[in-house]
C-alpha cells in the first residue's frame, strides 16, 4: 500500500529540490495508487554535482506490476515533470530488479550508493552482485563507449559544437563506469563526479584531465578551435582504450 503524503521522507533531500519531488511524489500517489510500491531519488541531485535549474531529478518508481495504466497516468504527468526538471522516471518491480542484477550491476550499484528512498521499502540496500558480472558490463560498456565516439566523430563532420557534445556524453557515462571499476577493487567510490575521477587516476594509473575538463563544459557554451577538439577528443579516447585494458585485467 502506498505511504500517505505525510509519510514522505523529503527531510534528506536537498531543499533545491524538495518542493518538485514532493508534488512529484503526491501526484503518484494520487494516480498510481496501491500499484506504487517505492519512490527512490538517485543521481546528481544528491551530490555536490547537481546544477540547480540546469541538471535533472532522476527518480526509480518500483511498482506492484507494469501496465499500461500506469504508462498512461505519467504520460499525462510528462508535461509537468518537464518544467519541473524531473526526468521521465525508471520504472520497475521487485521482480525485474532480482532479475537484472547480473546485466544491470553498474546502474544498482550506483544506485545503491546515490539514492534515498522517500516513500516505501528502500529496493537497493539488500542488493548484491558478484564481480564476474559487473567485469564483463563494465568491459562491454566500455568498448561500446568507444564505438560511439568514432561513429560519433565521424558523423559530426568536422563540426566542433557536435564533436564537443560528443565527448560531454562519453564522459558523463564514465562516470559510473569507473565507480564501478573501483568496487571491483574493492575501493572506496565517491560521489561527487571530480573525486571519481582523481581516485581513478590513482587506481588506474590513467590521465584525468582531458575528463574533467570535458566534462565542465556540460553547461557552459565553450567554444573550442580546430586543435583544441582533436586535441581532446584524442586524449579522451586513449583514456577510455587504456580503461578496456584495464577493466579486462581485473580480478573477478
Amino acid at each position: 500500500m502506498a505511504a500517505k503524503n505525510d509519510e514522505l521522507k523529503l527531510a534528506p533531500l536537498r531543499s533545491e529540490i524538495r518542493d518538485s519531488v514532493s508534488i512529484f511524489a503526491e501526484k503518484l500517489i494520487e494516480k498510481l495508487g496501491e500499484n506504487l510500491k517505492s519512490i527512490t531519488i538517485v543521481g546528481s541531485s544528491l551530490t555536490e554535482d547537481f546544477a540547480p535549474g540546469k541538471s535533472d531529478i532522476n527518480s526509480v518508481l518500483v511498482l506492484s506490476k507494469q501496465n499500461s495504466g500506469s504508462l498512461n497516468s505519467l504520460a499525462k504527468m510528462a508535461k509537468s515533470m518537464r518544467k519541473r526538471k524531473l526526468a521521465v522516471p525508471l520504472l520497475m518491480t521487485p521482480a525485474y530488479i532480482e532479475r537484472s542484477r547480473d546485466v544491470f550491476g553498474i546502474e544498482f550499484l550506483d544506485f545503491q550508493l546515490i539514492h534515498q528512498t522517500i516513500l516505501g521499502v528502500d529496493p537497493f540496500v539488500e542488493l548484491s552482485f558478484t564481480k564476474k558480472d559487473v567485469r564483463l558490463q563494465c568491459e562491454r560498456e566500455l568498448k561500446a563507449v568507444l564505438i560511439r565516439l568514432r561513429q560519433g566523430y565521424i558523423a559530426a563532420a568536422g563540426q566542433k559544437r557536435l564533436i564537443r557534445d560528443i565527448l560531454v556524453s562519453a564522459v558523463s557515462g564514465l562516470v559510473p563506469l569507473l565507480r564501478a571499476m573501483l568496487w571491483l577493487k574493492d575501493s572506496d567510490r565517491p560521489a561527487q563526479a571530480q573525486a571519481v575521477f582523481t581516485k581513478a587516476q590513482v587506481e588506474f594509473s590513467v590521465k584525468i584531465d582531458c575528463l574533467i575538463n570535458a566534462r565542465n563544459w556540460r553547461h557552459k557554451k565553450v567554444r573550442l578551435g580546430d586543435n583544441e577538439i582533436q586535441r581532446n577528443f584524442e586524449a579522451i579516447y586513449a583514456t577510455t582504450d587504456q580503461l578496456t585494458v584495464i577493466v579486462d585485467e581485473l580480478e573477478e
